[in-house]
């Protein structure tokens, strides 16, 4: 199955659990790609803590084949040019990700 996520949310624990559940889908055997806006496109400035270590959960994504991707208007109403954790995308590229996706799924 292939699972599109849309994370909304800079918030520590909603992050965490978000990419604990894409990790624990990759390993079932799903593709699973993230698309990051609102808030979630400051996923790159978000610190981790005792509790959510949130860079770890972020690589292990990405080395389970886990894609992700910012929206491009969201980073740019933020001031930021780039993302180091992926691509800048566009409303066209989170319309694809819905569109080929079995189920779509929004953290928020």
């Amino acid at each position: 199955m292939k699972i599109g996520i849309i994370l909304q949310s800079n918030k520590p624990e909603r992050v965490w659990n978000t990419f604990r559940f894409a990790i624990t889908s990759l390993k079932a055997g799903h593709q699973v790609e993230t698309f990051l806006m609102n808030e979630g496109s400051e996923l790159d400035t978000i610190p981790d803590s005792e509790h959510f270590d949130i860079s770890k959960k972020v690589t292990e994504y990405k080395e389970l084949k886990g894609t992700i991707l910012a929206c491009g208007t969201c980073l740019e109403i933020r001031g930021k040019k780039d993302v180091a954790t992926c691509p800048i995308s566009t409303m066209s590229d989170l319309l694809k990700m819905v569109e080929t996706s079995d189920k779509v799924l929004v953290f928020g």
